[in-house]
C-alpha cells in the first residue's frame, strides 16, 4: 500500500500578513474601472487613498491589483471593505487551495490559474483572488497577465452586456476567463500525450515512461485544482437556494451554474485523458515485451540451429578406437558437408514455417 505523505504548507499568522508567492520583485499597481451602461471612467496608477473619492455606489466598480508585495495597500483595501485578516492572509498565501468564503457581506473567492510553460512539460500556476461587496469587485493578481485584457476592451467599447450588469456578472466573466486557461492547458497536454502514444508504439526508450508519468502528475494536479473550484461554485448555487447573500443578483446565479457545468466537463475530460495515458503505458510495455520476445525468439532459433551440429561434434569427439569414420580419408570433409547441409535445411524449414 502506498503511504500517504502530508505536504506541509507555509504557515503565516493572520496578524502578520506576508506574501508567500514567487513574484516578490513585482511592484503593486492598481487600476480602477467605474462604469455603467452610459458612462465609463478608467483610473490608471490608482491610489488607495482615492478610493472613497472615486468609488461610486450607483455604478459598477472594478479595482484590479497587480503585485501583492505592498502589504499596506492590501491592508488598506481590507480595512475599506471591512475584511478580516484571515481573508487577506488567504489572498497573500498562495499555498492555499481554491476556496469560497462569505463573511460580513463580503464574498471571497480565490482560484488557481494554470497555463502550460512553452517548451516545457511543467505548468505555470498563479493565484488570483476576488473580493465582492455591494457593487465593488476587487481582483488580486500576483503579476501582470493577459487573462482579462479582452474584458477591459469589452468594458471600454461597451461590447456585450457587461456594462449593463453589476459587479457579480463581472466576477462571472473573470472566473470564466480564468477557466479558459484550464482548457488551454488540457489541450496542450492532450497534444503531447498523443505524440507520446505514437512514440510508445514503436520505441522502448525509458524516457517515454518518465514523460508519461510526468503528464499523469500534471493531470492529477489539474484535477486537484478543479475539484475545489467545482465545490466552490456549487456553494454559490446553495447561496441562491438559501437567499442569504445580496451581492449576487438572482438572475446572475445561472451564469455561475454554467461555470459549475464547465468544471464537470473539465473533470470528465481529465478522467478520459488519464485513461488515454494508461493506454500509452500499456503500449510502451507491450512494445517492450514484444521486443523482448523477438530477442528471445532469435536466440532460441540460433540455439536450435547449433544443437544438432553440437551433437555431431560431440559424437565424433568421443575417444573410442572402434570408430571407422575416424580413419576415412575424406571423413572430415564429409562430416563438414553434412553439417552444412543440415544447417541449410533447418534454415529453409524454419523460414518456410515463418518461425523467424
Amino acid at each position: 500500500m502506498r503511504k500517504i505523505k502530508y505536504k506541509k504548507g507555509r504557515k503565516v499568522q493572520p496578524s502578520l500578513l506576508e506574501y508567500t508567492g514567487h513574484h516578490k520583485e513585482i511592484a503593486t499597481e492598481l487600476q480602477l474601472f467605474v462604469y455603467d451602461a452610459d458612462d465609463l471612467t478608467e483610473y490608471n496608477e490608482f491610489k488607495v487613498s482615492q478610493l472613497d473619492k472615486c468609488f461610486d455606489t450607483s455604478k459598477t466598480n472594478w479595482l484590479n491589483i497587480h503585485g501583492l508585495n505592498d502589504i499596506e495597500i492590501i491592508k488598506s483595501i481590507g480595512s475599506h471593505l471591512n475584511v478580516d485578516n484571515f481573508m487577506l492572509g488567504d489572498i497573500l498565501n498562495t499555498t492555499k487551495r481554491t476556496k469560497l468564503d462569505e463573511y460580513h457581506d463580503v464574498l471571497f473567492f480565490n482560484i488557481k490559474s494554470l497555463l502550460p510553460i512553452e517548451n516545457s512539460d511543467a505548468i505555470n500556476v498563479e493565484q488570483i483572488s476576488f473580493l465582492l461587496k455591494n457593487n465593488l469587485l476587487v481582483s488580486f493578481q500576483e503579476k501582470r497577465s493577459d487573462f482579462f485584457s479582452h474584458l477591459r476592451e469589452r468594458i471600454r467599447t461597451h461590447s456585450g452586456i457587461v456594462r449593463d450588469k453589476k459587479a457579480d456578472y463581472l466576477l462571472y466573466l473573470l472566473l470564466d476567463a480564468i477557466m479558459e486557461n484550464f482548457y488551454i492547458t488540457i489541450e496542450n497536454e492532450e497534444d503531447k500525450v498523443e505524440d507520446l502514444i505514437n512514440v510508445s508504439k514503436t520505441s522502448t526508450n525509458p524516457e517515454i515512461l518518465e514523460q508519461i508519468e510526468k503528464h499523469r502528475d500534471n493531470y492529477n494536479f489539474l484535477k486537484r485544482s478543479i475539484i475545489p473550484l467545482r465545490d466552490s461554485l456549487y456553494s454559490i448555487k446553495s447561496m441562491k437556494d438559501d437567499n442569504v447573500f445580496n451581492a449576487i443578483e438572482q438572475d446572475t446565479y445561472s451564469f455561475f451554474e454554467r461555470l459549475h457545468q464547465k468544471c464537470l466537463e473539465l473533470l470528465e475530460q481529465i478522467e478520459y485523458d488519464l485513461i488515454t495515458l494508461d493506454s500509452a503505458s500499456n503500449f510502451y510495455f507491450s512494445t517492450q515485451n514484444h521486443k523482448m520476445n523477438e530477442v528471445m525468439k532469435t536466440l532460441t532459433v540460433v540455439s536450435v540451429f547449433f544443437m544438432p551440429l553440437t551433437f555431431i561434434v560431440g559424437v565424433y569427439g568421443m575417444n573410442f578406437d572402434n570408430m571407422p569414420e575416424l580413419h576415412w580419408k575424406y571423413g572430415y570433409f564429409i562430416i563438414l558437408g553434412a553439417m552444412f547441409l543440415l544447417l541449410v535445411g533447418m534454415i529453409y524449414y524454419f523460414k518456410k514455417r515463418k518461425w523467424y
